[in-house]
């Protein structure tokens, strides 16, 4: 599958050597997907929403409420996604974007920020969730969160202070508040950056965090079944004949 990635910020160049900038990491982490990356921070956009068979979305150290042409320019994208049922993933700020851009709202949490290794807890099992576990450990590095649902909205997984962990709108929107491309040292070279902004106590717990395995590869594992399952099913809808009807 081609994958065109939403590439919605930059790697701080002191930090490129851990992993390379979002396009690499996403790459390595889904060796088997096809991406091609479109800066959309910097206003590079598809030609339209089929130059690729789905799309996924990087996270950011921007806001998806900032009124900025870029953000607005990709709500309006996301919308046009939805309206075709093309499938689209969507990774932290992505993960928000879906919630704003299709009548949900987002705002920063109550309880802060959220950064680690977090235990996200299956509240709706889904068939492409193979193999089957309860419950799995990822990273996070955000401060905002869906506080609304968009209409047509299914919550799948909840972690602790986030109770929209992983979320669908519809059959073709998945979203994830966590980051399945990011390692341990990335999540903490962010902490570093952040260590201004961030609580002493917060910040400990997500360093005692990284003692915790993350299953990155079982994330990957549904993500891309879920991708091959949507994309199958765009296809078949897509072949279906229908009468003439004069």
């Amino acid at each position: 599958m081609k994958i065109g990635l939403l590439t919605c910020d930059r790697v701080h160049p002191k930090f490129l050597h851990i992993a390379g900038d979002y396009p690499e990491m996403f790459q390595a982490a889904f060796p088997e997907l096809d991406f091609v990356p479109y800066y959309v921070c910097e206003g590079e956009f598809p030609s339209n929403v089929h130059a690729c068979d789905a799309y996924m979305s990087t996270g950011s150290s921007y806001s998806v409420y900032e009124e900025l042409d870029w953000i607005g320019r990709l709500k309006g994208f996301i919308q046009e996604l939805y309206q075709h049922k093309i499938p689209f993933v969507g990774v932290c700020f992505g993960h928000q974007l879906i919630g704003e851009a299709l009548g949900g709202k987002v705002q920063k949490a109550a309880t802060g920020w959220s950064i680690g290794v977090k235990p996200f807890e299956i509240k709706e099992p889904q068939s492409w969730m193979r193999p089957t576990q309860p419950s799995l450990n990822l990273l996070m590095m955000c401060q905002d969160q869906i506080v609304t649902l968009p209409p047509n909205s299914h919550v799948l997984a909840t972690a602790p202070n986030c109770p929209i962990g992983m979320f669908t709108v519809g059959d073709y929107m998945l979203g994830i508040q966590a980051h399945p491309e990011f390692s341990k040292a990335y999540d903490r070279a962010l902490i570093d950056l952040r260590v201004d902004r961030i609580d002493e106590t917060t910040i400990n717990a997500a360093i005692e965090s990284f003692k915790l395995p993350v299953d990155k590869e079982l994330i990957r594992q549904w993500i891309v079944n879920w991708l091959r399952d949507r994309s199958a099913r765009r296809r078949a809808s897509l072949s279906e004949v229908r009468p003439f009807a004069p």
